[in-house]
């Protein structure tokens, strides 16, 4: 025998909704079976939810079922039950296809299935004639059916992130449409029988393909809001005028050069976005859209504005960023309401006196400019922020006044003025520059540059590559013990471009006593700055060392050198650094098998030293700069 358990303390059996949304469940709670009779709302939204027990099909009295951002796979045809649902949310599901007999359900009003891998919809899915709000986003169609417009009783209809094409002619049944969502298709031409949907009251058409709108536009009088942004659009038609009722319009990014000058009937216009476009001049017409309190260009050409700007009254924002414009007109000065002017990467020279009429003004970007002052009337306005560089680290600066030269009125300036020229870098830019000096280059100096990897080798080898053709050959890495050889060879020819003094060791018969001695600051330095110096200049040099006093017999330093300082000694005898002609014997008196082999990059490893050719020289730090400091005894006597 079953009993009803009430789910929370207090309940009686009476229970109509039951919310377990964001709970985590991997299936549907039992608890929620139990009320057949009279459960009529179930909210299971974003669970983990993989399948759809019977039980739930049970629950005849459901008005509302939502199961939406789950993980079920497949949607049962027992759906076909539940005759008194009205609403149904299976969206951001895994869901495959709809149920034929999902038809059925003839109470439904409301359904949303979108976000989920269908591609078509099943026939009896038409017979829904009491839909009035249906979401296909999302789920790949291609197509819609032919008579898809048996739907006569849709209100909102959403078909967003699809792969539409065209429309079927029956959609033009879909007379009681209000909200028609056709984003993100791609949709190159709009059937003229979108001017039968005279109920619609927005109309979302972006990221598609179209190049214009048709004429038959102007007959949804009770249109608010049209996006076309991200489209192809070259030109707008004159009858886009009649949207009587409009007021937010999207034609961003865009390929219009032009307005026309119908958009001055669009007297109940206050949002209107125009930017990334190639629009060249301002229709005068945009003057009697009084009720504009937005209005967005950046990104065009426009060089200057109309006169006729000024009648905006309304208007509270208003960017031109990054166009072309090289003044303002003086009637900029009648937007008492605008808080908001950008004018941002322009051409502009100075800003009209008028600007600081501007009293509702907050924020004024003009960076990126040419002016060379601003007028002394901006410090009537209550700016927040003033911006006149890109790197600008505060919002507002520091002003001192000066004199205009040309007419002696009196100006802003501050260190930011004049404005240099500002050149934003662009990846268009950087490839049309690099595209006009690649074309400036002919054919053969375009060879002449193209980059090759060369070798230096003897040119006796060259003129040999030369005169005969040889193809690249790689050749094993040499032996590690090769390597060494030559890098000993290597370090001793170019032991003469050591940095400092360099002094040879004592020797005790075979031993050499590893200890640098250096020399004093007065004693002839002995080197091996040349290539072809004898052995005669180095017994000479060891012989003037030779002659030099002990010691015992120099002056006293001012400062004593440290106990564990090591004593000087240079007079020991010297070694002869070797010359390069010795070098070269060496390398003549080795295995002339040398010769035939090839150059490699030589490596520094850790093999072990050889020891019949010790290291003759060995680098130490630098010794304490007094160290061999001499005192002049004539001067102190004289102290």
């Amino acid at each position: 025998m079953f009993r009803c358990i009430p789910l929370f303390r207090g309940c009686n059996r009476q229970v109509e909704c039951i919310d377990k949304r964001h709970c985590s469940l991997a299936s549907v709670p039992d608890d929620v079976l139990r009320y057949p009779r009279t459960l009529e709302e179930l909210l299971l939204d974003s669970n983990h939810i993989r399948d759809l027990p019977k039980g739930l099909f049970r629950l005849v009295k459901l008005r509302r079922l939502s199961l939406s951002d789950n993980e079920i796979a497949q949607l049962p045809a027992d759906i076909a039950s539940l005759v008194n649902l009205v609403e149904l949310d299976i969206s951001k599901n895994d869901i495959p296809d709809i149920p034929e007999n999902i038809k059925f359900l003839k109470s439904l009003q409301n359904a949303d299935i979108s976000s989920n891998p269908l591609a078509k919809l099943p026939a009896g899915f038409v017979q829904l004639k009491n839909l009035t709000v249906l979401g296909l986003n999302d789920i790949s169609l291609s197509r819609l059916p032919n008579d898809f417009g048996n739907l006569s009783n849709l209100q909102s209809l959403e078909l967003r992130e699809n792969n539409l094409r065209t429309l079927p002619p029956s959609f033009a049944n879909l007379i009681k449409l209000e909200r028609l969502d056709l984003g993100s298709n791609e949709i190159s031409e709009l059937p003229a029988l979108i001017g039968q949907f005279l109920n619609l009251q927005e109309l979302w058409l972006d990221c598609n393909e179209l190049f214009t709108l048709p004429p038959e536009i102007e007959s949804l009088k009770k249109l608010t809001c049209l996006d076309v942004s991200e489209n192809r659009l070259e030109y707008l038609p004159e009858e886009i005028g009649g949207l009587e009722n409009l007021t937010d319009l999207h034609l961003s990014q865009n390929c219009l050069e032009s307005l026309p000058d119908g958009i001055g009937k669009l007297s109940k216009l206050t949002i209107f976005k125009v930017d990334q476009n190639r629009l060249l001049s301002l229709t005068p017409e945009i003057g009697n859209c009084e009720s504009l309190q937005e209005l967005i260009l950046t990104e065009n050409l426009i060089s200057e504005l109309p006169s006729s700007i000024g009648k905006l009254v309304n208007l509270t924002n208003l960017n031109l960023d990054r166009n072309r414009l090289s003044q303002l007109p003086p009637q900029i000065g009648n937007l008492v309401r605008l808080g908001v002017l950008s004018l941002r990467e322009n051409r502009l020279n100075f800003l009209p006196e008028e600007t600081g009429m501007l009293k509702e003004l907050h924020v004024l970007d003009v960076s990126g400019n040419r002016l060379q002052y601003l007028p002394i009337t901006i410090t009537a306005l209550n700016l927040k922020a003033l911006w006149l560089a890109e790197n600008q680290s505060q919002p507002m600066l520091k002003f001192q006044t000066d004199v205009n030269e040309r007419n002696g009125a009196k100006v802003l300036t501050c260190f930011l003025l004049p404005q240099q020229e500002y050149h934003p870098e662009s990846m268009e830019n950087l490839l049309r520059d690099s595209g006009e000096q690649d074309s400036r280059l002919s054919w053969d100096q375009k060879a002449d540059r193209t980059s090759s990897v060369k070798f230096i080798e003897d040119e006796k080898e060259v003129d040999d590559l030369e005169d005969k053709e040889t193809q690249f050959v790689r050749h094993d890495t040499p032996h590690p013990r090769e390597l060494k050889a030559r890098h000993n060879k290597l370090l001793v020819s170019k032991s003469k471009n050591i940095d400092g003094h360099v002094v040879a060791h004592e020797e005790k018969g075979n031993e050499i006593i590893d200890s640098f001695r250096p020399q004093r600051s007065s004693i002839t330095s002995v080197t091996s700055s040349s290539s072809e110096t004898s052995a005669t200049q180095f017994k000479d040099a060891v012989q003037s060392l030779a002659d030099i006093p002990d010691s015992d017999d120099l002056p006293e330093i001012d400062q004593i050198p440290d106990e564990n300082s090591t004593d000087l000694e240079i007079n020991r005898p010297l070694y002869r650094a070797q010359t390069r002609e010795d070098l070269l014997d060496e390398d003549s008196a080795g295995d002339s098998s040398d010769r035939d082999i090839e150059k490699h990059v030589g490596f520094d490893t850790d093999v072990e030293d050889q020891s019949d050719k010790p290291n003759k020289l060995h680098r130490r730090d630098t010794p304490h700069h007094l160290k061999n400091k001499r005192i002049n005894l004539v001067d102190s006597q004289k102290d």
